[in-house]
């Protein structure tokens, strides 16, 4: 927050830190291919081995809410996504969020699930990332937060590195009754660290209502490309 001083008042003005605010298409989800506008916010707790966006965990720029959505509006966009490092470490992305959706814009919310997600304003849709072992952040998921996903609106995705990662997935899927609880799972090799063809063949030996997803940005503009 930031403290203005005017004519004897003190005005209170909700800011955010953020890396970068862009137009692009989506990459991932179930949403994969369609136009939509990003607000990456900086900051992140965790620290997966794989994080293709380490450049979100310091620096960036501090934005007034109402910088936020002037920037978003002029984009034409209406679908909207929220993302970080982690967005739901700064409180008032909450704030972003419900603005949003006041507004009609159609919002995303890309959570690695360490935070609750209990305060999200329900008009938005929740990406939960679900950290399977290899990621090294195992122990910090936030369990509750499976139990609050709705099967008209959320998805969950497991990033996977390792065969372990996939038996890992399965038995948190089958665990949670995922399958009929949430819109779509998605299943995301780590860039560069499984082959894609065994990866495919363990979701199409499973018979289990899942997809496998590849990040389009990155086969577009390359792994290393940032802003799109």
């Amino acid at each position: 927050m930031r403290n203005i001083e005017t004519e004897g008042h003190r005005l209170i003005i909700k800011m955010l830190r953020i890396t970068e605010i862009f137009r692009s298409i989506q990459g991932e989800s179930t949403h994969a291919g369609r136009p939509c506008t990003f607000v990456r916010l900086t900051g992140c707790p965790m620290r997966c081995v794989w994080c293709d966006s380490e450049y979100t965990f310091s620096g960036g720029e501090h934005f007034s809410l109402d910088d936020v959505l002037a920037r978003v509006r002029n984009f034409g966009c209406q679908l909207v996504e929220i993302t970080g490092g982690e967005p739901l470490a700064q409180p008032e992305a909450y704030s972003l969020i419900r603005r949003l959706c006041d507004e009609s814009f159609e919002v995303l919310i890309e959570t690695g699930g360490y935070f609750p997600t209990e305060d999200i304003d329900v008009r938005a849709a929740i990406i939960l990332d679900v950290k399977c072992p290899a990621s090294g952040e195992e122990a910090r998921n936030h369990w509750p937060n499976l139990d609050r996903l709705r099967a008209d609106r959320d998805e969950v995705k497991f990033v996977i590195a390792t065969r372990a990662d996939w038996d890992y997935a399965r038995d948190i899927i089958d665990r949670y009754e995922l399958e009929n609880r949430t819109r779509a799972i998605l299943i995301s090799p780590a860039w560069g660290q499984i082959d894609l063809t065994d990866l495919a063949d363990w979701i199409a030996g499973s018979g289990m209502k899942v997809r496998m997803q590849l990040q389009l940005h990155k086969y577009v503009w390359g792994p290393e490309a940032r802003g799109v």
